[in-house]
């Protein structure tokens, strides 16, 4: 907290950090609720957590989470890795085309998946008209589970380890290979030992996304927690035992958290150099580059490729003229939300950002972490919550819009909380105090030198919140009014009744949509620093607006 010349406090961080501890304590309203209502459980109820249903569930999400981020990683680094050091014809294409996988939401991945390769598929029929086969192997269960989210969740480790490749201080690979070290051995015993940090945040959040899944699960027909608590909460007359499982589900959150903080330790890798980055020498990849084609190739068909090819078949030659009535309510319901969750998430996160910032005290760790629960809970927990805390104390937001971005705001307020916070900690403050010595009062100071240049991490904030805003499925189902259908609950409604042709142009809008919005994240900016949330609060290092990173990255992209 700054202070005065006299020591007292000054009105703008005054305000901030009352407006600050304000956000924090409504962040952690639905993780209350659901406490409450499962500490009201009876012994009977608890019993079930022991439950071989309730182990079985357990097992199954820490057996997916394990294997999508183990396959994540494995895919993510080479593909990092081609993409920054080596020879890899048409670098540039491929840096985008793989993280583009990013826009497609998981359910409606799982839904081309199966359109296309299940027993009954597009394929199956190319297969039966030419080859007589009556039946593809069934891709239901545990396989299609997690060959689904891995294809949608490595954009995650890709752009972070990606990220981290691009900073890395390249004397540490020529030294190794001036001793005599090929590029295996450079990358094994140098390279990658530097990536593990990026690594583990990038397996982080896909381990959590993981957690949060509730659409590829279904589709899949593979039973994990978030599945079981959704299930809970429509079946159920008492929904006290989807709270004791939403509990279960926030301790594997947990547990996770806290691996990823063992895995990466202590690791802090500076440049051994002088201060300007160098650009990394290129590795030929000689005989190697038709393979490394080939597997970026296939990634991208099986994650931009194949849902486009499904949708556009069922479009053109199973459309339902009902689809099309359905995608345009739903566009302009998603865009109302996602515009509405994007101010709203910005706004709410500025104080935050600006304690954190600006705060050496421990205190602005308490509110800056109270701030990041929305984002380690999966989202159906935290809808589960507001919807006890709608029903008991809030009943007249109960179902309706305000409730709904609220419940926005509580899962994605850690991406703006991110990216505003590296945007602060890139404003010179005495830019700020050479503007109030000059007679500026607060107020100006704000609106002439620390809004302007909190531009570009605003909009990358809000961009980063709408992309996610519309692709968001369970907190959507369980939190939005009745009958407000938006493009992610008419994909999934509609492909749930297996009415393919009525979902493809809701899911054809809601791929362009997404695709938009990564486009802008990626314009003008190195993928890789998009994932800052959970990166940009491990330091505490500042970024004056004169030094920077001295012009190498992009605004927008030091933003995120």
């Amino acid at each position: 907290m700054r202070r005065g010349a006299g020591g007292s406090v000054t009105a703008p961080g005054a305000l901030a950090w009352l407006l600050a501890w304000l956000v924090a304590a409504l962040v952690l309203i639905p993780v209350v609720w659901v406490v409450l209502r499962a500490a009201a459980a009876d012994r009977d109820i608890w019993r079930l957590v022991a439950d071989p249903r309730t182990l079985r569930l357990l097992a199954n999400t820490l057996l997916l989470a394990l294997a999508v981020t183990a396959a994540a990683v494995i895919l993510a680094v080479p593909m990092a890795w081609l993409t920054t050091r080596s020879d890899l014809p048409g670098r540039r294409f491929w840096t985008v085309a793989l993280a583009v996988p990013l826009a497609v939401p998981s359910y409606l991945g799982a839904y081309t998946i199966i359109a296309a390769l299940g027993p009954r598929g597009m394929l199956q029929q190319l297969a039966g008209r030419f080859l007589g086969l009556e039946r593809l192997p069934d891709l239901y269960g545990f396989g299609g589970a997690a060959l689904a989210l891995t294809l949608f969740s490595y954009p995650y480790v890709y752009l972070t380890v990606r990220g981290a490749l691009l900073r890395a201080d390249p004397a540490l690979e020529e030294a190794s290979r001036s001793l005599g070290h090929g590029p295996l051995a450079t990358f094994l015993r140098v390279v990658l030992p530097n990536l593990r940090p990026a690594i583990a945040s990038g397996a982080l959040l896909v381990a959590l996304y993981v957690f949060s899944d509730f659409g590829a699960v279904s589709f899949m027909q593979f039973e994990t927690f978030t599945r079981a608590i959704y299930t809970q909460y429509l079946a159920a007359f008492d929904r006290t035992y989807g709270a004791v499982l939403s509990l279960l589900l926030v301790a594997c959150t947990a547990l996770v958290l806290a691996g990823e903080a063992w895995t990466r330790g202590r690791a802090r890798h500076d440049r051994v150099g002088p201060g300007l980055q160098r650009t990394p020498a290129v590795v030929s990849l000689g005989r190697w580059r038709v393979p490394a084609l080939i597997f970026c190739g296939m990634v991208t068909f099986l994650g931009i490729g194949l849902p486009l090819i499904v949708v556009f078949y069922w479009l053109f030659l199973g459309s339902d003229p009902l689809g099309w009535s359905l995608a345009r309510q739903a566009l302009g319901n998603s865009l109302l939300a996602g515009a509405l969750a994007a101010v709203a998430t910005v706004l709410m996160a500025l104080p935050v950002a600006r304690v954190a910032a600006r705060s050496p005290s421990p205190w602005a760790r308490v509110v800056e972490s109270a701030s990041y629960v929305g984002y380690a809970l999966p989202g159906v927990v935290v809808a589960l919550g507001l919807v006890f805390f709608g029903i008991h104390a809030a009943w007249p937001l109960y179902q309706t819009l305000t409730m709904l971005i609220f419940g926005y705001v509580v899962l994605f307020l850690p991406q703006a909380v991110g990216a505003l916070r590296s945007s602060f900690l890139q404003i010179n403050p005495h830019l700020e105090e050479a503007a109030r010595t000059l007679g500026a009062g607060s107020g100006r100071t704000l609106r002439t030198v620390t809004l302007p240049l909190l531009g570009p991490g605003a909009a990358a904030a809000a961009a980063l919140v709408f992309l996610t805003t519309i692709k968001e499925l369970p907190a959507t189902l369980l939190l939005g009014p009745t009958g407000f259908r938006t493009l992610a609950t008419v994909v999934w409604s509609t492909t749930s009744e297996v009415f393919y042709g009525r979902a493809a142009p809701a899911a054809l809008v809601l791929m362009m949509v997404s695709f938009l919005s990564v486009a802008f994240l990626l314009a003008d900016a190195r993928p890789g620093a998009l994932w800052a949330p959970w990166t940009a609060r491990r330091g505490r290092r500042r970024h004056d607006a004169a030094g920077g990173d001295g012009g190498l990255v992009p605004r927008r992209a030091q933003a995120v």
